[in-house]
């Protein structure tokens, strides 16, 4: 393999490349043939010891390469030496990447491979190395091979996994599931064939299901083009089973790219593509269809004319309508803007306005998606619409000029009149596609679709309540390739609107005053606040107030077994302590000799205020892990409001020379009282290495410290669930209209579906939760890596998954649950390849395996 340049070092901090060169290797052998057996047995001696010496020494790119000498001298002994030199290979590969000479990496990787190529251990760790380089094509291929050698090789399939989610996105599964939506977009494409376009060009082909459906209404010549290699491949093998591979010319090119004649003949009379999202024009429609049109696509059907179509080029979907609502929704606001001014006794101070992405894009000179996205009909609460839909814009994706202009058109002020009181949290906005004349899909709410639908959430008012007659005011306009909804106000019913000019009718000066007063801009902080952008899960964590009681009093058990002092005994760790402030405190131990401080680090990922919350505690020395040079200044100006001495929050990460060893002691004399470490990831799944963190940890305590959590325990239940099957892999060949697909793209489907909502899941529940799992950080003798658990039928049906999710035991007295309404936590769900009929009163034993970050679960009755 051949490194891009971009990817090679500039300079090589050293130059032992040991790749033998193929003539010495030959001359070496050539010497040792004919009689003279005697010297290449003693030459392949004189090597294993002299690799043995090396790696004692730790001079593993030395060792490596007389292994490779004894291995090409002796193939009889792979056997022997395989683990030996599958060490020492990861050991010099690491010393290389570290010194990044990456060219020199894969070159032993390569070598390694002729040697051994069928070594599932191999091609995993090249896959590892390939993935980390941001190679995920590369990577996935290896990840597959590992597998395939090894279908029990757990470390390949958790990887190969991951990179699969990268690789093929979920919503190809839901989008191929969707039956109406193959069967209008087939009725379309016939209809446009029979009227005379017989070349079509297929723009981000997928799985090369429409141009499949071209070919079979009858086009005469079919392209399609498909930027993903991993999608491009899984193109060639689909339409190769389909009988197509000779009539449909598949391209590995962003249309973009596509010149003629070097690509295509000629230009094409029928350009279908569905490269749209949520938001309609993120996946860049806008701007291939510009391009097809000026290079690719033959001149449009003039108006009012009757010529044959066939002349002339026409694009499906022929265009679109946007619509757009307000609404109320108290899942939206909890991931967008923080509802507390204080979390477990810590003042948010009002020098620091929290924002997530989508807020911060508006004004960003970077390209960010400037909404988030979500299926409406499943979002946990509901929403409660506080305007009609109105409809927000039209586009005609058969004319060019209209495309071109669209980037270009100033911005435009939209008006939606409140048709119901409540409190303003979002926009949200859908569109109809047109696909011809007679054929439309919607993406609506209240359609059955695959779609979801795209949120624009409403922050930085000064108030967010809307009464009946009130207005919502917002600027639309199409920048960077996305539909953008900006300058989100409200004006209230008392000021009056002017329709004709989008100005306000006012008539005097207290008229002014009033409308000034009820026009709520976005301009919310002042110019000494502290702006802090945070990922919405990390403001959904803010706002989980169950969460934050939760560690306090947890830790302040700990702090008091540890150092019993009046000075914490004081302090009002369980809301009802005598109520003697910080400052008072510190104060008064002044007076007394100051106690040592308690040491406590916090590697939790993301934003966490559990640092501050501990140093209200008592006299501790706080360590935070976040990295973000915004969040430790936002930190920093809430340990100001909190009157905290600067010396009680510190940053660890500054403290490290290597910032790979997180866990380390405070300082050489010193030992941790508690380290909390983030065990579950907010997708559902546990962290990746968290229970070697957690040896480590438990190394770093001193007498009485606490690792938090100190304990996890996995629960689940089993369920029926037809959206969890539709969501994880294409059910045969129905909804695909006849086409054989889902051999093939079920290759990439993954066991554990992730971001779940249990509460709005639809499935019907077969039994009772049960305990699969305990995860001990504290005590590792009560842990086991598998289990077997007895699950009790409550209901009949069919099991079609298993959804998981948490208890996190913070001591004996205080745990958290992940599925609790408050809970920043998602959950997950085990589905299962084929469904499990089962009748009440059955009994089936579930098989739960714990490796790493993955759990697994196999049933058998």
């Amino acid at each position: 393999m051949v490194v891009p340049q971009s990817r090679q070092p500039a300079t090589l901090h050293r130059e032992r490349s040991f790749r033998i060169h193929p003539k010495i290797l030959k001359a070496v052998l050539g010497s040792l043939i004919g009689g003279r057996e005697a010297g290449r047995r003693e030459l392949v001696s004189r090597s294993l010891q002299s690799a043995q010496h090396c790696l004692g020494d730790q001079d593993f790119g030395t060792a490596y390469a007389h292994y490779l000498l004894v291995l090409n001298l002796a193939p009889e002994l792979k056997t022997s030496v395989k683990e030996t030199f599958q060490f020492t290979l990861f050991k010099w590969a690491e010393e290389l990447d570290s010194l990044a000479r990456i060219q020199d990496l894969f070159n032993c990787y390569e070598q390694a491979l002729e040697l051994y190529p069928n070594d599932e251990v191999i091609c995993n760790s090249m896959g590892e190395h390939l993935f980390r380089m941001g190679f995920r094509d590369e990577a996935a291929g290896y990840f597959h091979k590992a597998v395939k050698l090894n279908p029990d090789f757990a470390d390949a399939k958790e990887n190969f996994y991951r990179v699969a989610n990268w690789l093929v996105e979920r919503w190809h599964f839901i989008m191929l599931n969707d039956a109406k939506r193959n069967l209008t977009y087939l009725k379309a494409i016939e209809n446009a064939v029979c009227s005379g376009c017989k070349s079509v060009l297929d723009i981000g082909t997928g799985t090369g299901i429409l141009s499949m459906f071209a070919k079979k209404a009858g086009a005469s010549f079919v392209y399609a083009c498909e930027l993903s290699k991993t999608m491009y491949e899984l193109a060639c093998d689909v339409v190769a089973a389909n009988n197509m591979e000779k009539e449909i010319k598949l391209l590995h090119l962003k249309s973009l790219d596509i010149e003629i004649p070097k690509h295509i003949p000629e230009r094409v009379s029928l350009v279908v593509t569905e490269t749209v999202d949520a938001g309609l024009f993120g996946e860049g429609i806008v701007e291939s269809l510009i391009h097809a049109w000026e290079h690719l696509l033959l001149q449009p059907r003039p108006k009012n004319q009757d010529v044959s179509t066939g002349d002339y080029g026409r694009v499906i979907p022929a265009s679109a309508t946007v619509f757009g609502m307000a609404v109320e929704c108290k899942e939206i606001r909890r991931h967008h803007r923080v509802g507390t001014q204080e979390v477990a006794g810590v003042h948010l101070s009002n020098s620091v306005q929290f924002f997530s992405p989508t807020y911060a894009s508006a004004g960003s000179e970077e390209t960010v998606e400037p909404y988030t996205t979500e299926k409406l009909s499943r979002i946990p609460g509901g929403y409660i619409p506080l305007t009609e839909p109105c409809q927000v814009m039209t586009v005609d994706f058969n004319n060019l000029q209209e495309l071109k202009s669209l980037a270009a058109r100033k911005p435009w002020k939209l008006s939606l009149p409140v048709t119901e009181g409540g409190v303003l949290d979002a926009i949200v906005v859908w569109f109809v596609l047109q696909l011809d004349d007679e054929h439309t899909l919607s993406t609506a709410p209240s359609e059955e679709t695959c779609w979801e639908q795209a949120v624009y959430p409403v922050q930085g008012l000064l108030d967010y309540s809307v009464k009946t007659g009130d207005t919502v005011m917002m600027e639309v306009c199409c920048q960077d390739c996305y539909l953008k909804i900006q300058k989100i106000s409200s004006l209230t019913s008392e000021c009056g609107m002017d329709d004709r000019d989008d100005t306000l009718s006012l008539g005097n000066e207290a008229e002014l005053c009033n409308a000034l007063a009820g026009l709520q801009t976005t301009s919310k902080q002042d110019g000494n606040s502290q702006v802090c952008v945070l990922e919405s899960t990390e403001i959904a964590l803010l706002n989980n107030v169950p969460y934050h009681e939760c560690f306090k009093a947890a830790m302040g058990k700990v702090l008091l077994s540890l150092n019993p002092s009046k000075d914490l005994q004081s302090m009002d760790v369980d809301g009802h302590g005598s109520g003697m402030n910080l400052q008072e405190s510190q104060n008064k131990s002044s007076l007394d000799a100051a106690p040592d401080p308690l040491y406590i680090l916090d590697v939790s990922e993301g934003f966490s205020i559990l640092p501050i919350i501990a140093g209200k505690l008592g006299p501790v020395r706080a360590y935070s892990s976040v990295e973000k040079e915004q969040h430790q200044a936002a930190l920093n100006v809430i340990s100001e409001a909190n009157h905290f001495p600067k010396e009680t929050l510190e940053f660890w990460l500054s403290h490290l020379e290597d910032e790979s060893v997180v866990l380390q002691r405070p300082k050489s004399d010193k030992l941790w009282s508690i380290i909390i470490l983030d065990v579950i990831e907010t997708s559902g799944l546990i962290q990746q290495e968290v229970m070697e963190k957690a040896a480590i940890s438990r190394c770093l305590l001193h007498s009485g410290g606490k690792i938090f959590p100190q304990y996890v325990l996995v629960y689940g239940m089993l369920v029926e669930s037809e959206s969890l099957l539709l969501e994880s892999a294409v059910q045969g060949t129905e909804p695909t209209l006849g086409f054989n697909i889902a051999p093939f793209i079920n290759q990439f489907k993954v066991p554990v579906r992730v971001y779940l909502d249990l509460s709005m899941l639809p499935c019907v529940p077969l039994s009772k939760p049960a305990e699969l799992l305990r995860l001990d950080l504290m005590s590792p003798l009560l842990n086991t890596s598998s289990r077997e658990v007895k699950v009790q039928i409550c209901k009949s049906g069919q099991v079609t998954a298993i959804p998981f999710w948490y208890h996190i035991h913070l001591d004996e007295d205080h745990s958290l649950n992940t599925s609790d309404e408050s809970s920043h936590w998602k959950q997950a769900a085990v589905v299962l390849d084929e469904p499990i009929q089962v009748q009440v009163g059955d009994e089936l034993v579930l098989n739960v395996q714990h490796h790493k970050s993955s759990i697994s679960i196999t049933v058998k009755r």
